[in-house]
């Protein structure tokens, strides 16, 4: 895992039940707005439809790195933090990095015990879609393209 996932992994799992919660309620309010040219592309091509909160996930290749950006309303402030967890832990990091992240990441977080089933099954969701679209981008890419701006 990159080194920025693997600290907050590691924060949130050495944190009690309070404490978690907590760190998810203050990623929540550090998911950054979506910029301007990603804002008009929320559309069911970057939904997360495992998800029940409306998450649209923006992926853009620059080289060997990834750069992600994200959308998810306030009112879902677990999904959010979350999201948010996978922008900061993931954004700049190489193809490889975020292909190698572990299916099991909640669980290893810690989050699982805060979630219910459906709400864990969602999260799991997000990051397949996300590992998804890296392999796509990976297929699919010139290694030097740089991101649509």
């Amino acid at each position: 895992m990159p080194p920025a996932l693997d600290e907050l992994v590691e924060e949130l799992r050495e944190a009690d039940r309070q404490e978690r919660i907590e760190l998810l309620i203050d990623l929540a309010n550090d998911l950054p707005p979506l910029p301007d040219r990603l804002s008009q592309k929320k559309d069911e091509e970057h939904r997360v439809p495992e998800c029940q909160s409306p998450v649209f996930l923006f992926l853009e290749r620059e080289g060997p790195r990834v750069h992600l950006f994200a959308d998810v309303p306030p009112e879902a402030p677990t999904v959010r933090g979350f999201v948010c967890l996978l922008v900061r832990g993931l954004d700049g990091a190489s193809v490889e990095d975020v292909l190698s992240v572990p299916n099991d990441l909640i669980q290893r977080s810690g989050m699982a015990e805060l979630l219910g089933m459906q709400r864990t099954a969602g999260l799991s969701g997000v990051l397949y879609r996300l590992k998804a679209m890296v392999a796509r981008t990976e297929a699919t890419s010139e290694p030097d393209q740089a991101p649509e701006r």
